[in-house]
């Protein structure tokens, strides 16, 4: 076994991760996602982040894995496994300025997308074959399958439609893998995969260099287009024009597009028509979160992945709480490896319920507060960040109380708990509760908010009733 040799032997490794995490990613964003709602720490195979919320979690995970890769390595001197949870706690360490700088570099798209590469086929991290199906998920697995085995698919084009982390982006990845495998006509396939927002800064990029030719050719040329969260177009007027031109002439031509997002395409917020009527021109279908028994088989082949000798009850304890998504059943499994092998001890059922009680409380909360917020967000064509800063546009406030709505409705949480997961004080999501129920208790009453179209208006019932059945 090689030793681990840390490069800065009398420093606190914490400190020193986070040191080179700052380095790397520039003062603004460390102070935004690292300085407050985080906590960092360093074990022997292991660099763990705790964030205070869902959204800070997955943000973390999607732009900075590799900057606290690279930096575990750099100070430890051995790769550390990067995993990332939920930790609540942490909430009441925010500060309203940070909120807001989040949400302004949401806004901005700039948060770690300059140092993202597009991949290559050979670089995709999921594939279709490893992809555990069930009853929440067979169908679109199905037409993910029938679209990368099809040179012409039945259905074009293909948008999936899910809560974060049950399986949207294993899909998109395994089509392109699998179609890149099978495309045998004696032409390499020409595909790109990549998120609206890393597609949007392509395009500011092309403008400002005036390479806005080049960049035109490079995506309206393309046999497959693979565009993962798309609800990141939302509000960006130039950018949707853009899009729609790309979608046009790719889909005129007979290529194949497939999209995801975080909600139906009649429920993406700020959206333009056009484009919403061709996104449901195809097939459209979602991914629920995995049932008891798809979560055991997951469980099953993650603890095989882990070489984890985690008995059946084990496996059945923790499918039976965890009902989120396959990142959150994951993270459960890495920290019972790592608490028996810090104890010396076989994986037994007294173990997992003694070393996770307080996890598997905390995760089934905060993982239904991270789906309705992604649902109330995705909706009204704003972000996350945009609920948890201290913005007062009507909108945001219209959407920040239904968000506090639905979790005290579909939560365990208290007005305290959500107001700390929220970044809100305890009156706050009282009264943002109390305008919620008066709007329901109002007959006629409607609700208005702003659009690129300009406002628009839904009945309070209607309104809550269609983001209900849209909550994971």
């Amino acid at each position: 076994m090689t030793a681990e040799v840390s490069v800065y032997p009398r420093t606190d490794p914490t400190e020193a991760v986070l040191a080179v995490v700052h380095q790397r990613i520039g003062t603004q964003k460390f102070n935004a996602w690292f300085k407050n709602g985080t906590c960092i720490s360093v074990e022997k195979n292991d660099l763990k982040v705790g964030a205070a919320n869902p959204f800070i979690a997955g943000w973390i995970e999607s732009h900075f894995t590799d900057d606290l890769a690279a930096a575990g390595r750099e100070v430890t001197g051995r790769r550390k496994r990067v995993t990332i949870s939920v930790d609540p706690t942490l909430s009441g360490r925010l500060r309203k300025r940070q909120l807001d700088l989040q949400a302004n570099l949401v806004d901005r798209g700039t948060a770690g997308t300059a140092r993202r590469q597009q991949p290559t086929a050979s670089r995709l991290r999921y594939k279709l074959e490893d992809f555990v199906t069930g009853s929440s998920n067979k169908l679109a697995y199905s037409a993910a399958r029938a679209v990368a085995e099809s040179s012409k698919a039945p259905f074009n084009p293909l948008f999936i439609h899910g809560t974060c982390g049950v399986g949207k982006t294993h899909l998109l990845q395994g089509i392109c893998n699998a179609s890149a495998k099978n495309h045998n006509n004696g032409k390499k396939l020409a595909w790109k995969y990549l998120t609206a927002e890393r597609f949007t800064n392509d395009f500011v990029q092309s403008i400002r260099h005036k390479r806005v030719e080049t960049f035109r050719r490079a995506y309206r040329r393309l046999d497959l287009l693979v565009i993962d969260d798309v609800h990141f177009l939302a509000a960006k007027k130039a950018t949707q024009e853009e899009f729609l031109h790309t979608f046009n002439t790719i889909h005129d031509a007979d290529k194949q597009i497939v999209m995801a997002s975080d909600a139906h395409p009649r429920l993406l917020g700020r959206l333009t028509e056009q484009l919403v009527s061709r996104f449901l021109s195809g097939m459209v279908v979602r991914i629920d979160s995995p049932d008891r028994d798809t979560r055991i088989r997951i469980l099953q082949r993650l603890a095989a992945r882990l070489k984890l000798a985690a008995p059946q009850d084990v496996l059945d304890y923790i499918a039976l709480h965890i009902h989120g998504s396959v990142r959150e059943l994951e993270g459960t499994l890495v920290k019972l490896t790592a608490m028996a092998k810090l104890l010396g001890e076989p994986v037994t059922l007294d173990l997992a319920r003694d070393a996770l009680a307080d996890h598997l409380v905390r995760t089934d909360s905060a993982i239904t507060l991270g789906g309705i917020e992604t649902v109330v967000s995705a909706f009204f064509g704003i972000t996350p960040a945009d609920i948890h800063s201290s913005r007062r546009t009507h909108t945001v406030s219209l959407a920040r109380a239904i968000a506090m709505f639905l979790t005290r409705r579909h939560t365990r949480m208290s007005f305290p708990e959500i107001g700390q997961s929220m970044g809100k004080n305890h009156s706050s999501v009282v009264l943002a509760v109390q305008r919620v129920e008066k709007m329901l208790a109002e007959d006629h009453h409607c609700c208005r908010w702003m659009t690129p179209a300009g406002p628009k208006t839904l009945p309070a019932k209607e309104l809550l009733k269609t983001m209900t059945e849209q909550l994971p």
